[in-house]
């Protein structure tokens, strides 16, 4: 009797594994869901920052042009004030072989005279300046006649240019009969676009500048919007 009721319940746990079985295959298709991506959720993003070089210009009828090879350090110096933000980066930036330069009409006054110093974009985008321009007076060899120029403490804004329009930053240097400082006549001024390493030529018409002693110093305000006429 023992035996018998031994089979009997093995019998049973056996029937019951083989109905358990059957109900899994059942219920499933033997393939398994995909993880859930939640929505939104992107690689990274990785910085990129323009090489912030351009191109040097062709000389023009205006007289502007690439400068030769060893310019003077500040015609090539980062045009900002060393506590001012530079501007944003993406692409926006004038850009040397975008742009042309030149001097405008003197406007003395008070002992000083004060020359506008004007970018023009002559490309077909639009594109922004934002500081100052590096500046060095040179003579015919390239070598720099003078010292480096002193940047004012006005807040720089940005000016976006249009194809055709300009921007012009404010020169300006004690007049040497008034001060007593040593003079020269350079042959040209050396141009540098904000935040760009190749200068434009503008050759120099308007006299003598200080270039040794008292009050020899060149100033410069940073570029606001038109000519400065």
């Amino acid at each position: 009797m023992t035996n018998r009721s031994l089979v009997v319940r093995r019998a049973s746990v056996l029937a019951g594994s083989v109905a358990l079985l059957g109900l899994l295959a059942g219920c499933g298709n033997g393939t398994a869901s995909a993880p859930r991506t939640e929505s939104g959720a992107t690689a990274p993003a990785t910085g990129t920052t323009p090489s912030g070089s351009g191109t040097g210009s062709t000389e023009g009828d205006d007289g502007t042009s690439s400068a030769p090879s060893g310019v003077p350090t500040d015609a090539v110096s980062n045009s900002l004030t060393p506590s001012a933000p530079r501007s944003p980066v993406g692409g926006t930036r004038c850009h040397t072989s975008e742009l042309s330069a030149s001097v405008g009409r003197n406007n003395p006054g008070a002992g000083q005279e004060n020359f506008p110093v004007v970018l023009t974009n002559r490309s077909s985008r639009t594109c922004t300046l934002y500081g100052y321009p590096g500046t060095a007076f040179v003579d015919a060899s390239g070598k720099q006649l003078g010292p480096d120029p002193k940047r004012s403490s006005t807040g720089p804004e940005t000016v976006r240019l249009a194809p055709g329009q300009s921007a012009w930053a404010g020169l300006s240097f004690a007049n040497p009969e008034v001060s007593g400082a040593a003079t020269a006549t350079p042959a040209a001024l050396l141009v540098t676009p904000p935040d760009e390493e190749d200068p434009l030529k503008v050759v120099w018409k308007s006299g003598v500048v200080p270039v040794s002693g008292d009050e020899s110093s060149v100033r410069l305000i940073p570029f606001s919007p038109g000519t400065g006429a």
